[in-house]
């Protein structure tokens, strides 16, 4: 049937065509070798499978088809036998999966074409031609630059690996013409790849330019002897039969018979079985759980799977080596990774420094994985000791005589643009490190990967997320660790005063292992429902806490030492009483051993609990027991928290303040709790007591510069909120609706009262309920907190059941959820582990099932601000406001702002954060502006 004849299909809207053939060699080249049990290679297979998988899973096509080449003889090798004739055969290890490929796309029900005598790109052409004349728009997924031609106002192409749309402005972007000319530019400037000749010594710029001034090819090549340039016009003249043949040679066919009619591409639906049986045979039993397919039994003798679960190691990839590793130590080498990396569109990415503190880091080198196995390390600042042998961990030696890195502003000037490519995406682990030392130097590193945040998204806490520990876990391979090429304790030097060679192997295999691990878990984002998780929440995220890190908060200086000083004072006084209490017997108030004597031996107090160890237990909740009965137990809680704020932030600010900037830098990590909540550390700002006048003086602390103000944004109540949400509580929803004091709403519900009988202790009651009902509070503990008996709080706690009995069935179903998935998801996708919940200790049962009921609603308040986060700086710059965010803190966002537009910027942070999230309650947030964080709290 002839492409242009067949009659319409009714229900063919939207067409996508993949370029199979493209496809296996891209997943050949990018994952490392495997092999299934009979010995036979499957990494393009599996690749291959990964990718068709994402891209039905995002489709939202009536007709998909993916379209192979048949073979290397086609018309075009009857035109001119040296086309293509240069091509090496294909490597002998994806030779047998060539029909594997074809088997998996089967396998997945979906229509798979071929062609004796025409190529995959002509069948493409044909296919985009007929639907197109029924009306349809068609999806080309390809980055082939010959399917180019075919782009216009119903046909655009897709790039799977940069997620990148292909339309017209983008191919003029590539060619200097719109796509109905891109024929005639390949015509002059050839195609090496191909082996198309062209016009000699014509490139796509001057292509391009001649085709813009003449309109087509044969118009230039009838009017070429009009040219000024006599090299040029002579050329043309000498070459136009080759520009013709070349013309013939790009140029898609698209009149041959359909091998089959469009109507046969319709999307079909999947035959489970047919699939498990699939990628059963290939091994790839790991695909098979995350698709929640029934596997087929296992054969009588066992085969061992070549991809790893989220929780089994993979076995080490083939070949696994450093001898393609290499060190660039001239410009020219330089470019040749640079042209590499901008060929793989795609690399492993990472830095060396001399501190682990990145604002104070110098970077010592880059290291860049263009494929597995092919890495480089390109030294900056090296100055390594004389002999490259071994190295001595001692003294610092004398600085080498041998090979001498780049000049750095030569290979920064070099790397600067490849780094800020929009088309090589960089696939850092923990990248914020990096892009923090490399802004400093006024170097963008975008768009970017991070393989730990893909491992943090894909399986929570249920393991570590460090480059070595995943390199075990899925890979199978022991890095080079640190200690091998810097050494340990007193003796350890910074790396750059590694020898070269060291520096090189250690360096160039951490990107090379990035890269890796990228292949292995980005596929995984979709199979396992993640990808939202990752691309709105975790990825776009990394720039805006690079930026608040850089940002930073000012510190009054004088204030946080005369606070150190009082805190002192007020120490010593402390101290003094104590030992009053104790009958003036002295006594070491830091040692537990000491205190416990004290309190359970010479003031002979009752409840004393002994450890393992057989020392008196003097933790803070024993203290706290002990307070009512001795006045000498309140004071030392006193003396512990007052002597915690002075040695961690009056006295600690002071000496982490920046000497170049002025200001505190925290740093956040991205991949450190079960919840998905951000943690802060050096210095750790999240955990200022604010229940305390002391605690809330450190906040005091901490300023805005002159001219600006500090703005606080706090959600109200998220927690609660989300309750009400994911347990689909009425009364609550309601209540949050109106506006309406949830406490006293709570109390008048719960303990039948009228609402305007409601007085502060009944509010305090049900408040107490309110949040502890959050964690899985029991009655013991509620009574704890309340000071009333168990039998009370128990009675409290079932009749707030019974006014909600929403929310106990939301916790029956969140433990059930837990108990059968190993994890909870938030109501924004996230995974929340839950290790444990099937222990056979009952505590610790216990414990997982409170975490598994807190996990929806805390993880879901993580999710909320991380959403306000991402969309916050892009609305200030809009809004035409320079205020900037400088901390997070759970619930609370801190910017700062120039005075002059306070009022604006609280308006627009409210918009953000209230809009960030659509629930069955309103979001609230209470924001204010003043001099100082506490003032604005």
């Amino acid at each position: 049937m002839s492409a242009v004849s067949e009659s319409a299909t009714a229900s063919l809207r939207h067409l996508v065509l993949i370029d199979g053939s493209g496809f296996i060699f891209r997943a050949f080249h990018g994952l490392p070798p495997m092999s299934r049990s009979d010995g036979t290679p499957v990494n393009a297979v599996y690749g291959f499978t990964t990718m068709l998988l994402k891209l039905l899973n995002d489709s939202q096509a009536d007709h998909i088809a993916v379209i192979f080449d048949s073979s290397r003889k086609t018309f075009r090798t009857d035109l001119y036998p040296e086309y293509k004739a240069h091509r090496p055969p294909p490597p002998e290890e994806l030779v047998p999966q060539f029909p594997l490929v074809r088997e998996a796309v089967r396998a997945f029900d979906v229509a798979c074409i071929e062609m004796e005598g025409f190529e995959a790109d002509d069948l493409i052409a044909a296919y985009a031609r007929a639907a197109t004349l029924q009306g349809a728009k068609v999806t080309i997924v390809s980055s082939d630059k010959d399917l180019m031609q075919l782009v216009g106002a119903q046909v655009s192409m897709f790039d799977p690996m940069k997620n990148r749309t292909i339309g017209p402005d983008e191919v003029f972007e590539k060619f200097g013409v719109g796509p109905d000319r891109v024929v005639d530019v390949q015509a002059l400037c050839g195609d090496a790849a191909d082996n198309v000749p062209g016009v000699p010594g014509i490139g796509i710029k001057t292509a391009a330019q001649l085709i813009g001034e003449y309109g087509d090819l044969e118009t230039l090549l009838a009017r070429a002897g009009e040219i000024k340039q006599p090299k040029r016009r002579q050329t043309l003249l000498d070459n136009a039969a080759m520009a013709r043949l070349s013309r013939d040679l790009v140029k898609l066919r698209d009149d041959m018979d359909l091998p089959e009619p469009v109507s046969a591409l319709a999307v079909r639906a999947l035959v489970p079985e047919r699939l498990a049986a699939f990628l059963a045979e290939q091994g790839f039993r790991s695909l098979i759980n995350r698709l929640d397919l029934k596997a087929p039994p296992r054969p009588p003798v066992a085969s061992t799977p070549v991809v790893a679960t989220a929780t089994e190691a993979a076995p080490a990839p083939a070949g696994f080596s450093r001898d393609q590793y290499d060190l660039v130590l001239d410009l020219d080498t330089l470019d040749r990774w640079i042209a590499a990396a901008i060929e793989a569109g795609i690399i492993g990415f990472d830095t060396e420094t001399d501190s682990l503190d990145s604002m104070r880091a110098r970077l010592v080198g880059v290291s860049l994985a263009v494929a597995p196995g092919r890495a480089c390390y390109i030294p900056v600042i090296h100055n390594p000791p004389a002999a490259q042998g071994s190295l001595d961990f001692g003294d610092a030696p004398a600085e080498s005589a041998g090979p001498k890195p780049i000049p750095a502003d030569q290979s920064l000037a070099r790397l600067a643009p490849l780094l800020a490519d929009p088309s090589v995406l960089k696939v850092g682990h923990n990248i914020k490190y990096d892009m923090q030392v490399l802004a400093s130097l006024g170097v963008p590193v975008t768009p970017i990967d991070d393989t730990m945040l893909l491992s943090y998204v894909l399986d929570g806490a249920s393991h570590g997320h460090g480059l070595d520990e995943l390199a075990q876990l899925h890979l199978g391979h022991t890095n080079i660790s640190f200690a091998e090429v810097c050494g340990t304790g007193k003796s350890q030097i910074t790396f750059d005063r590694v020898p070269l060679e060291k520096a090189r192997d250690y360096a160039a295999e951490d990107a090379d292992v990035t890269l890796r691990l990228h292949q292995f878990l980005k596929p995984r984002l979709l199979a396992e429902k993640m990808v939202e998780v990752y691309e709105t929440l975790e990825r776009p995220l990394i720039p805006v806490i690079v930026a608040m890190e850089r940002a930073g908060l000012k510190v009054d200086r004088a204030f946080l030492q005369a606070l150190s000083e009082d805190f002192g004072r007020r120490l010593a006084d402390l101290e003094a009483e104590v030992i009053a209490l104790n009958g003036g017997e002295a006594f070491n108030l830091a040692s537990p051993q000491q205190l416990g004597k004290v309190l359970f031996e010479t003031l002979n107090l009752p409840g004393g609990k002994k450890t393992k160890t057989g020392q008196w237990a003097t933790g803070a909740d024993i203290l706290e027991d002990l307070a009512p009965l001795h006045p000498l137990p309140a004071r030392l809680l006193d003396w512990r928290q007052l002597a915690k704020l002075k040695s961690t932030y009056t006295d600690a600010l002071v000496a982490q303040i920046n000497p170049a900037t002025g200001r505190v830098h925290t740093s956040f990590s991205l991949a450190a709790t079960t919840t998905g909540r951000l943690s802060s550390s050096d210095p750790n700002l999240q955990n200022i007591p604010i229940r305390t006048e002391e605690g809330r003086k450190i906040r005091r602390a901490f300023i805005a510069e002159p001219g600006f103000c500090l703005i606080s944004a706090d959600y109200s109540q998220i927690e609660l909120r989300l309750v009400a949400h994911v347990a689909g509580i009425e009364g609550l929803r309601t209540a949050f609706a109106e506006g309406r004091d949830i406490h006293a709403i709570t109390a008048s519900q719960v303990f039948g009262v009228p609402l305007e009988a409601v007085d502060s202790s009944l509010r305090r009651r049900a408040k107490a309920i309110n949040f502890g009902i959050i964690y899985g509070i029991s009655p013991f503990g509620l009574a704890a907190q309340l000071s009333i008996p168990q039998s009370e709080a128990k009675a409290y706690i079932e009749a707030y059941f019974g006014r909600y009995p929403e929310i106990r069935a939301f916790m029956e179903q969140t433990k059930e959820e837990a108990r059968t998935h190993g994890f909870v998801r938030t109501p924004f996708g996230r995974k929340v582990f839950t290790p444990g919940i099937k222990d056979k200790n009952g505590a610790a049962r216990a414990f997982a099932e409170r975490a598994a009921i807190n996990g929806p609603i805390q993880g879901g308040a993580a999710d909320i601000i991380k959403r306000a986060m991402v969309r916050l700086p892009a609305a200030l710059v809009e809004a035409g406001l320079a205020a900037r965010l400088l901390l997070q803190v759970h619930d609370e966002l801190v910017l700062e702002a120039p005075e002059a537009e306070a009022e604006a910027t609280i308006a627009v942070v409210r918009r953000v954060m209230e809009g960030a999230a659509c629930l069955s309650v309103p979001l609230l947030v209470e924001a204010a502006a003043a001099a100082s964080w506490d003032e604005a709290h």
